[in-house]
């Protein structure tokens, strides 16, 4: 069973994306009245026919103000994959992150970000710290979350319906697309998610029938830290980049870290 909370208006950044759009349905199924960011309103209607769309830039800070106004929850499923450019991934996957908590001018929604079960691992190839880097200003934030970081987007079979959640870093393994965006706005709706962050991989078992104890046998990342629990020590902050740090330092609130 999950602890409801009081969620309705849901922005949704990356809602055209193949989760995106699974996570705008399955917001639908449970209620909530999602509202979609988009770049190019008439895409938009195309994908999402009949969803109320809000026009903005994820690299344009001053057209996210409207959008993220009067927002219970915000899903952030948004991600460079497609996007050609050398710095896509500092533009777009952190960037855009960055770009929304500044937009949100001490308005405290409950956020739940898409990352990748690879965000903590330097030993991949073709791997950077960007989505890690995302993530520790979403919790530097002070502000109500919960991170998914999902295995292989459908590497999973018609049988493999039991969701495995994991801390640490070494997981690997495939999700269902649609897995993901449930899990995501389960996380949402359920007390036991907050300030989790995790790997999602999918196995041989049914789906699960109760979120609460899902998410409750999760640690909570560490208070004061920017890091998710039991990640590697292996990106010291104080070696980031300058402008890393003064993002860190910038978006930290009253309400956020302070480590």
């Amino acid at each position: 069973m999950s602890q409801k909370q009081n969620i309705t208006d849901v922005l949704m950044v990356g809602a055209t994306g193949s989760i995106g759009r699974l996570a705008v349905q399955s917001a639908q199924r449970h209620g909530m009245r999602p509202r979609a960011l988009v770049r190019d309103l008439r895409r938009g209607e195309e994908l999402l026919p009949g969803v109320e769309l809000v026009r903005g830039d994820l690299e344009d800070p001053a057209s996210l103000r409207n959008a993220v106004g009067g927002a219970d929850a915000i899903v952030l499923t948004h991600g460079s994959g497609s996007d050609s450019r050398a710095d896509a991934r500092a533009h777009v996957d952190y960037g855009g992150v960055r770009n929304i908590l500044q937009a949100l001018d001490g308005a405290r929604p409950r956020m739940a970000l898409m990352t990748s079960i690879y965000a903590t691992r330097s030993d991949i190839p073709g791997a950077t710290p960007w989505k890690r880097r995302s993530e520790r200003l979403l919790r530097a934030s002070g502000l109500p979350y919960t991170i998914v970081r999902p295995g292989w987007f459908d590497h999973v079979g018609q049988t493999q319906r039991r969701l495995v959640l994991e801390q640490g870093g070494t997981a690997d393994g495939g999700i269902a697309r649609g897995q993901i965006a449930e899990t995501l706005i389960r996380s949402l709706l359920t007390n036991t998610a907050l300030g989790k962050t995790f790997e999602l991989i999918a196995t041989e078992g049914e789906e699960p029938s109760d979120w609460a104890e899902l998410f409750g046998a999760l640690k909570t990342d560490e208070s004061g830290s920017v890091d998710g629990a039991l990640d590697p020590s292996d990106l010291p902050v104080d070696a980031e980049p300058r402008a890393v740090r003064a993002d860190l330092d910038a978006i930290r609130s009253p309400h956020g870290t302070s480590g």
